[in-house]
């Protein structure tokens, strides 16, 4: 009756250890190979921020709060005003210089002269009116994107840090793993080796017969 003696090779677990803090490791549960990766207190709060903000941030990227709208308002109403105040500035000197201009020269403001030069300054300043409107509509438009802008930067830098972890704990299973595989590799050739040395009881007697052809 012959008897064999095999050897079967276990799993060789892996770990990774960064500065003494053991960063991650697998393990194998059954048929099953499982990786964790152990995230410290400050890389968890982040990656938690990241993951409860993206979804938020993105389901209201084009909603204005009551709050943005009114700072955007408040900055229209701020640039027109300034806008305003240049149109007056540059215009009304100019309709009172043109009033005591002609007074003083014709005792008074019924006349040909006064009316038409009074309405080339009023064409003017309409069209300067005019203008300050179309710059405000830019105005909104630009204050509008700029906030967009900021939004969507904001959400593509959350989710650079988001796959930045993931990339970095996926690289860290993957090299915790290789150990383990390296580990895995160093059992079998002992289990190969152990198998190769061993025989059963048939090679054994099979030996002894012939030795005593020799003796």
């Amino acid at each position: 009756m012959s008897k064999t003696t095999s050897y079967k090779p276990s799993y060789s677990n892996g770990s990774v250890s960064i500065n003494g803090q053991n960063k991650v490791s697998t393990v194998k549960y059954g048929d099953t190979v499982f990786g964790n990766y152990k995230m410290n207190n400050y890389e968890k709060e982040l990656y938690d921020y990241v993951q409860k903000s993206l979804p938020q941030l993105v389901q209201n990227v084009n909603t204005f709060s009551p709050e943005v709208t009114k700072s955007i308002n408040n900055q229209l109403s701020a640039y027109q005003r300034q806008g305003q105040n240049y149109i007056n500035q540059i215009y009304t000197p100019m309709i009172n210089n043109l009033k005591n201009d002609i007074a003083s020269r014709f005792g008074n403001l019924d006349n040909s002269m006064f009316m038409n030069n009074l309405n080339n300054i009023e064409n003017n300043r309409s069209n300067a009116v005019a203008e300050l409107a179309d710059n405000l509509l830019s105005r909104q438009n630009e204050l509008v994107n700029n906030e967009l802008a900021n939004r969507y930067n904001y959400i593509n830098l959350l989710n650079t840090l988001q796959n930045q972890y993931n990339n970095y704990a996926l690289s860290m299973l993957n090299s915790s793993i290789g150990l383990g595989n390296t580990g895995l590799a160093y059992n079998n050739s002992v289990a190969n080796n152990n198998s190769s040395n061993t025989f059963n009881l048939e090679q054994i007697a099979s030996l002894a017969s012939l030795a005593k052809y020799f003796v």
